[in-house]
C-alpha cells in the first residue's frame, strides 16, 4: 500500500474521556508512543479528577509514563494552549457530545471509540489492575502501513492507527 503524504495525516490529535483521569490520558500515551514526533498528541475531560494510579500502573507495566500527566477539562485546554486540533477522538459519550459541542465552528474531525470505563470495576486490587489491562492490552504486531485517512471521510478510526514507518508497535483495545 502507498504511503500517506504528511500533508494528509492528523497533525494534532486531541483525546477525551469524562474525566482526563484515565481513558484519555492513556489512549495519548499510547498514540504519542506509535507516533512519536510525527503528530502533537493531547487529552482533555469534561470534568477533572486525580490521574488514577492504576492507569499509571498499567501503562509503566507496558513502558510508558504518564505519571506526569495534570488532567485539564476543554476549557483548561483552551485556555493554556488553544483548540488546534485536526482530530478529537472521544472516548466517553459526555465527552463526545462536549467536542460536537465545542467544533461547531472548528475545522476539527470529531470520532467517537467507545472505551470500557474500567473505573466500574470491584474487586481484588488484581481484579480491577485487569480492567485496566484491558483497556491499554498490548498486542505484538508488525505495522507496515502509514497512517491513513479513509477515503471521502478524511478522519482516521481505531483500525486505522498506523505507525509513520515500518517498525513493531504496541497496538492497544484502545485502537482496535
Amino acid at each position: 500500500m502507498e504511503e500517506v503524504p504528511p500533508s494528509k495525516r492528523p497533525q494534532a490529535v486531541l483525546f477525551a474521556c469524562g474525566f482526563n483521569s484515565v481513558r484519555s490520558p492513556m489512549a495519548a500515551g499510547l498514540f504519542r508512543q506509535m507516533m512519536g514526533r510525527a503528530a502533537y498528541v493531547a487529552s482533555a475531560g469534561v470534568r477533572t479528577e486525580e490521574l488514577d494510579p492504576f492507569a499509571v500502573a498499567v501503562m509503566e507495566e507496558i513502558g510508558i509514563d504518564i505519571g506526569k500527566h495534570r488532567p485539564m477539562t476543554f476549557e483548561e485546554l483552551e485556555d493554556w494552549e488553544g483548540f488546534n486540533f485536526d482530530l478529537i477522538v472521544t472516548l466517553a459519550p459526555e465527552a463526545h457530545h462536549k467536542a460536537l459541542e465545542l467544533t461547531r465552528a472548528l475545522a476539527a474531525e470529531v470520532e467517537y471509540w467507545p472505551t470500557t470505563d474500567p473505573t466500574a470495576v470491584e474487586g481484588s486490587r488484581e481484579q480491577r489492575l485487569g480492567a485496566y489491562r484491558e483497556v491499554a492490552r498490548p498486542v505484538d504486531r508488525t505495522h507496515q502501513e502509514p497512517v491513513r485517512r479513509r477515503p471521502g471521510r478524511q478522519r482516521i478510526g481505531p483500525r486505522d492507527m498506523r505507525a509513520p514507518r515500518q517498525v513493531a508497535v504496541v497496538e492497544t483495545s484502545l485502537f482496535r
